[in-house]
């Protein structure tokens, strides 16, 4: 199939379109923001240096537009809007044909054949009937256009197709599961225009992820998708904490009663019309069996909830290969995974059926504004040779666990005294050594479920005014009156943690709160590599780092 593109202009824009599909933007560009947020539909943000950031454009990343309702047009028109050079053709043309491919294959359900691989296209259908990986997972042809699917091969299809390069849409439908009356009890709260948007983009794709920022009330999407469903639901949180979080929401938000609703984690093990179950617990493996996965037929789900699902473990996607007739959800604030496996959540969860930018959302007021600071430490001669000679795996540990560390902490106290802060870092020896300068509480693994609750809740009122964590609080875990994060270590060039160690700020508080985020450094070490990795994800959604010296805040 042939497209037909626009010719480009030239312009006074801000951005750079290259013909190996990077996109250059000018940060300074009046024009900017602008760009940003016309472009972050579809392009993924590689570096963002001071002045010029990298984006680039993948396949992947255009399927996803156009299963959120994007097409060709908008984005070949946004790239000559913002372009200041020609746009090359070519990749014009390529964009269009990209995204032509998704849908041209369509799993559907035939009225005597069940589920079948359909096309509109005769020849992509022969090309993939030739592959050897997907050989298996299919039946009888049936006539030129249409060939038979073992309804078991669902999800292993989906995945299999889209790494031939030809994403299937899913019109097979769903099962309606086992009904359950739920209702969001919108006494004295109302849901916001986002939340109830992101739910409908859900519900009428029928599975798919919603991309909202930390802090904008994914909960509460996951009860309007509950309230759409009608139906018995599995809820996949990231541990405990989170699990009772999710219950008192519901209890407060929706007609569910606590009898109404179970929690499977490793205490406890309650199959009721509403289960919320730990990725711990289902992962456990004993004698090389998942002994737990049994839970997801314990009953006729009529919804699957997966709470950021950026995290999902290799076995949950094992698992969700065999539960493509359940209604599913995903719940992120960013689709970026560090094991490259965004084309499992596509093919397995759904395709991203919404997502608000972080911006957006902070203008409307629902999230509170941040200011990103980067503060540089020099590690001591001594410390430097003892960095420069050590193995590279403990390289970062000696950076960012340096000494020099602990004294930008007090002096950040100090300049933010009273004000609600968390100490976040890696390192547990570290973490220890910071809560005994400071005298603060410490989270970590472990902690007991019931005293990091019982910490967490003098935290929310303030008794405690400052907590000391480890990487168990970057999910989930809803912090309200959190002002002030100072991140002392993390987990190497995590993306997606930096961006869940900034929500815990972002929850709106009182008004005119602005959330402060500090990330100290050791420059000229792989801390400072892996910091300017961790931005990126930050820095697609509008944030900027100022960067300082230690001495600037009085270390």
């Amino acid at each position: 199939m042939g497209a037909t593109v626009p010719l480009s202009v030239v312009s006074d824009g801000p951005l750079i379109v290259q013909s190996d599909k990077t996109l250059l933007l000018e940060v300074d560009h009046p024009r900017a923001g602008d760009a940003r947020k016309a472009i972050a539909p579809f392009a993924e943000l590689e570096r963002s240096p001071e002045h010029i950031h990298t984006y680039r454009l993948t396949p992947l990343g255009l399927w996803n537009a156009r299963a959120a309702g994007h097409d060709a047009e908008q984005v070949v028109d946004a790239l000559l809007e913002y372009s200041r050079y020609a746009v090359p053709h070519a990749l014009l043309v390529d964009i269009a044909e990209t995204m032509a491919r998704y849908g041209r294959l369509r799993l559907e359900k035939h009225p005597t054949h069940g589920l079948v691989l359909a096309s509109t296209d005769r020849p992509v259908l022969e090309e993939v009937l030739r592959a050897k990986k997907i050989a298996g997972m299919l039946g009888a042809r049936i006539d030129d256009d249409t060939v038979a699917v073992h309804p078991s091969e669902r999800g292993n299809l989906k995945q299999a197709l889209l790494k031939l390069g030809w994403p299937a849409e899913d019109y097979a439908g769903y099962v309606d599961g086992e009904a359950h009356a739920i209702d969001l009890d919108e006494t004295d709260w109302e849901l916001r225009a986002y939340q109830r948007e992101a739910a409908e983009s859900f519900w009428h794709g029928g599975s798919g992820v919603v991309v909202l920022p930390c802090g904008a009330g994914k909960t509460l999407v996951g009860a309007a998708a509950m309230a759409h469903a009608r139906a018995t639901t599995l809820i996949l949180v990231t541990n405990t904490v989170s699990a009772r979080q999710w219950k008192d929401e519901l209890v407060r938000r929706t007609s569910l009663t606590e009898d109404e609703i179970g929690e499977y984690s490793g205490s406890t093990k309650e199959v009721r019309p509403v289960t919320i179950a730990t990725y711990q617990v289902l992962t456990t493996k004993r004698k090389g069996v998942y002994p737990h996965l049994e839970l997801l037929d314990a009953r006729d789900w009529g919804l699957i909830v997966y709470d950021e699902v950026h995290l999902l473990p290799a076995p949950i996607f094992r698992m969700t290969a065999n539960l493509q007739a359940r209604r599913r959800i995903g719940l992120t604030a960013t689709l970026v995974r560090e094991d490259g496996r965004e084309g499992d959540v596509f093919s397995l969860i759904g395709p991203k059926r919404y997502d608000a930018p972080w911006k957006d959302i902070e203008s409307q007021g629902w999230i509170a504004p941040a200011d990103c600071v980067e503060v540089r430490v020099t590690l001591p001669s001594a410390d430097r040779l003892a960095y420069a000679t050590a193995d590279p795996e403990e390289r970062y540990r000696l950076a960012a666990c340096a000494r020099e560390k602990v004294g930008v902490v007090r002096s950040l106290l100090t300049k933010h005294a009273g004000q609600p802060t968390l100490v976040i870092g890696q390192y547990l020896d570290q973490l220890h050594e910071l809560a005994d300068a400071l005298d603060a509480p410490v989270i970590s693994g472990e902690t007991p479920v019931r005293e990091r609750q019982r910490l967490y809740d003098a935290f929310r009122s303030g008794e405690v005014g400052l907590l000391v964590v480890s990487k168990v609080a970057n999910f989930s875990i809803d912090l309200p009156s959190a002002e002030i994060a100072i991140q002392v270590s993390g987990s190497f060039g995590s993306r997606q943690e930096e961006a869940q160690r900034l929500g815990r700020l972002l929850r709106p508080g009182a008004p005119g709160k602005v959330a402060h985020f500090y990330t100290i450094v050791s420059r000229d070490t792989v801390d400072a590599d892996f910091a300017a990795n961790r931005q990126r994800f930050l820095a697609e959604q509008g944030y900027a780092y100022r960067i300082v010296d230690a001495e600037d805040v009085g270390a």
